[in-house]
């Protein structure tokens, strides 16, 4: 008992989509256009997941919303500029979560906008957020796991750990690209030819994006002990139920030493990066030095002889052949004298090694 979705429609990227177990125990999963599409289908359901793909959350969630009988206060104070929230109103409840997405060193947070009732999880995104499709794909099978004859409560809470596990496990897995992107960064820092004005913006850029996915995850913790302690109406009471969702709590917090761990690894090896790159500007500027210091030596060999015969070449004295003799002696004598002068000014100064 399934409706199809219209042609060229798939069910798993529809802009609406619901997903039931009845009260028999049967399961439905269907696709729509609207909130109203699945109106009789929720109320013959036991417990439903209605999941909404929307262009911005904080203009259509509250029409959704709405159309599905939830309070305009609910949704306007759970979106109210935070990256997460909880909001409890007895008979009905809201919870935001970050969904993250990364692209490059990019990493942004979007919402998504989780409402509650007694026989009603809904899930609100934004299209740039691909969450559900494969929990959309298997929703029949992850409703005929909840049992027939568990509590309301307890169903609704099955529901939830799931949608909150999947939206987890699709944040985690974005670690792995921002790890990938900090390897690139790395192998940039050791090649001579990679622009250091460049390396400067995109360590930042590294270094901002584990911060803002780690914001995210303490958030979605804040989150899910919310849940854990809140001792909301509509959720369990299921010791069983409740140590699931402090696993999600626990696989969070582990998220999070492994990303902490990373940035550790990171600035680590970009500090020692940086101390090679260090080295090798210390090694030019004393290879540049030592050049330097043999040029003022070549120098002196040529500008003495040069200085001498611009002077005495001047009609004040006045030199014929006979005095080639001494005149060439003083010439080689003076550079000789002049140029080991230098040699061991320059020597004694470390400019150049001795020994040389």
């Amino acid at each position: 008992m399934e409706k199809k979705a219209e042609p060229g429609e798939n069910i798993t990227d529809a802009k609406a989509f619901c997903a039931s177990l009845l009260r028999d125990g049967t399961t439905i999963k269907q696709a729509g256009r609207r909130p109203t599409d699945f109106a009789k289908l929720i109320a013959w359901s036991s417990v439903s997941w209605a999941d909404f793909i929307v262009d911005d959350v904080e203009k259509e969630a509250e029409d959704i919303a709405r159309s599905l009988e939830f309070s305009r206060s609910l949704v306007a104070n759970i979106l109210n500029g935070r990256i997460s929230g909880y909001e409890d109103y007895d008979d009905e409840m809201g919870i935001l979560v970050p969904a993250v997405t990364v692209e490059g060193f990019t990493v942004t947070p979007n919402p998504l906008l989780i409402l509650i009732k007694s026989n009603l999880v809904v899930t609100i995104h934004s299209g740039k957020v691909v969450r559900f499709e494969r929990l959309r794909r298997y929703a029949e099978t992850m409703m005929r796991k909840i049992p027939v004859d568990a509590s309301q409560q307890d169903k609704v809470t099955h529901a939830l750990i799931r949608i909150i596990d999947e939206n987890n496990g699709r944040n985690f897995d974005h670690l792995r690209e921002i790890e990938a992107q900090g390897d690139s960064l790395s192998k940039s820092l050791i090649e001579v030819s990679t622009p250091r004005e460049m390396l400067g913006s995109e360590i930042y850029d590294m270094k901002h994006a584990l911060l803002t996915y780690l914001n995210s995850l303490w958030a979605t913790v804040d989150v899910i002990n919310a849940l854990r302690y809140g001792d909301a109406e509509l959720l369990t009471d299921d010791p069983r139920l409740l140590a699931r969702i402090g696993a999600l709590a626990a696989d969070v917090n582990n998220q999070i030493s492994l990303a902490e761990h990373l940035s550790e690894v990171l600035a680590s090896g970009l500090e020692v990066l940086q101390s090679i790159y260090n080295n090798q500007l210390q090694i030019l500027n004393n290879k540049m030095t030592m050049l330097s210091a043999y040029l003022a030596v070549i120098g002196t060999a040529v500008l003495v002889p040069n200085t001498l015969a611009t002077i005495l070449s001047n009609p004040a004295f006045p030199m014929g052949p006979q005095d080639a003799g001494w005149y060439t002696a003083l010439l080689l004598v003076s550079t000789l004298l002049a140029t080991v002068i230098v040699f061991k000014v320059v020597q004694s100064r470390g400019l150049i090694p001795k020994g040389v």
